[in-house]
């Protein structure tokens, strides 16, 4: 060896300044061990390590993608290296370094960062989104273009740490997400966020992701409206992953205490009897239904949770539809699916039931019937015959007809009914029979 070789290396590995010229000789050595050696120093001119983020040696790359002190113009080069662990190195460095760049400083060195950091955020690799996601994901002043960027990646492993922690994204941000649809545990990973307002909660709350309404419920920071919560307990009676936390949410309304009493578990009832939040007429009328469940030998297994669907269901027999009031909206025409479904998200169901009988001409009698019946076919030629939307009839199916997820009959291609019209024609010629069959 030489003495520039002598002098980067060191004696027992420890090593001395170099001159400028002694360098500059280095990074053209023939062995590339040694410009790799030269590469990790960072007492060089920016030029020198400019010069060796080109080398031809990837292991000389790799060091310089490692280096504090490689200029930003290095940076953007390496982002577009062919070289995967070059890109994946410079990814965990340069999300530590960007952000912190202070205003006072050139915008050209911010742009140039920041430039590297979006390249290095469309990367083919996942493996380099992911280094990126992970070093960003709890970073204040990250920059939002970049954030954004991969929490809508298609890989969860991407888009995971900054959907769950990121400060950086808006609850705009965030619900834009959830309705394009984020990866599969995308949803969940944004309701276990440290922080999540209402307007968040209900773009989840509306999705039907089982998992991540669970996370969200299970979630004590989660701000939940009531009307909200509640709709959330009218479809959780067959969702058994709901009902530990729907118990143990901070606060139940009264209508969702009593609701719950119908058919969670029976170690979940002793839960509820045990809340301090419950006003005395509440914990009377969940005390009532446990009293009635227990004399009627239910228990909490599946039988009862049926039991408590079909409960649900007779409410619609129950009630005392304000058909005048429909009526009047229906001759003002603003009787739509708009003014509908927002009574449905309600819980509003003596409202719902008498715009079903309004518009569909058919007696109250009938329209009981279906859903007393819980018929899916049932349910959707009725609000075939109401005129509405075929995304609102799968709204009737779960929320009105406690009809299980797996067994509601959805829209074929874009919102078209899944039956014909002779088809659901026959339904309801079925159920206006007023014989004791059972609908299908």
């Amino acid at each position: 060896m030489n003495g520039p070789v002598d002098r980067l290396l060191g004696k027992d590995g420890v090593a001395a300044p170099l001159s400028y010229e002694e360098a500059k000789e280095l990074a053209r050595h023939a062995d590339a061990s040694v410009r790799s050696a030269l590469a990790t120093r960072e007492d060089l001119k920016p030029e020198l390590l400019y010069f060796l983020a080109e080398d031809q040696a990837p292991e000389v790359r790799r060091a310089i993608a490692r280096n504090a002190t490689a200029p930003h113009q290095a940076d953007a080069v390496l982002a577009r290296d062919a070289d995967e662990d070059v890109r994946t190195g410079l990814a965990a460095k340069i999300a530590k370094v960007a952000p912190g760049l202070s205003a006072d400083e050139q915008d050209r060195v911010r742009q140039s960062a920041y430039q590297a950091l979006d390249l290095l955020a469309r990367d083919q690799v996942t493996r380099v989104r992911q280094i990126l996601s992970e070093t960003l994901k709890d970073v204040a002043d990250a920059p939002p273009e970049v954030i954004k960027r991969l929490a809508q990646d298609a890989e969860l492993v991407v888009a995971g740490p900054v959907l769950e922690f990121s400060p950086v994204l808006t609850d705009d941000d965030l619900r834009e997400i959830i309705e394009s649809g984020p990866p599969a545990g995308g949803l969940g990973a944004i309701s276990r966020r440290s922080q999540v307002r209402e307007s968040v909660a209900d773009a989840i709350a509306a999705t039907s992701d089982v998992e991540a309404i669970a996370d969200l419920l299970s979630n004590p920071s989660a701000q939940i409206r009531e009307e909200t919560l509640d709709d959330l307990v009218d479809r959780a009676s067959d969702v058994e992953l709901w009902h530990a936390p729907l118990v143990k949410r901070p606060r139940l309304s009264s209508r969702a205490a009593t609701r719950l009493a119908q058919f969670v578990a029976d170690n979940l009832l002793d839960t509820l009897q045990e809340r301090e939040d419950l006003d005395a007429k509440t914990l009377e009328a969940v005390k009532t239904m446990v009293h009635h469940r227990i004399g009627g030998g239910a228990g909490g297994d599946a039988a009862t949770r049926r039991r408590g669907a079909q409960a649900g269901a007779s409410e619609v027999a129950s009630v005392d539809p304000p058909i005048t009031v429909a009526r009047r909206l229906l001759d003002a025409g603003r009787l739509d699916f708009k003014v509908i479904s927002k009574a449905l998200n309600a819980s509003d169901t003596a409202f719902v039931v008498a715009a079903l009988i309004v518009r569909s001409g058919l007696s109250q009698e009938v329209v009981a019937r279906v859903f007393d019946a819980q018929s899916p076919k049932g349910i959707v030629a009725l609000a075939w015959k109401a005129n509405l939307p075929m995304s609102l009839a799968e709204q009737l199916q779960q929320r009105l007809g406690r009809i299980a997820p797996n067994d509601v009959l959805e829209a074929k291609v874009g919102d078209q009914f899944p039956m014909t019209d002779d088809e659901m024609t026959w339904q309801l010629e079925f159920f206006g029979d007023r014989s004791d069959k059972q609908g299908g």
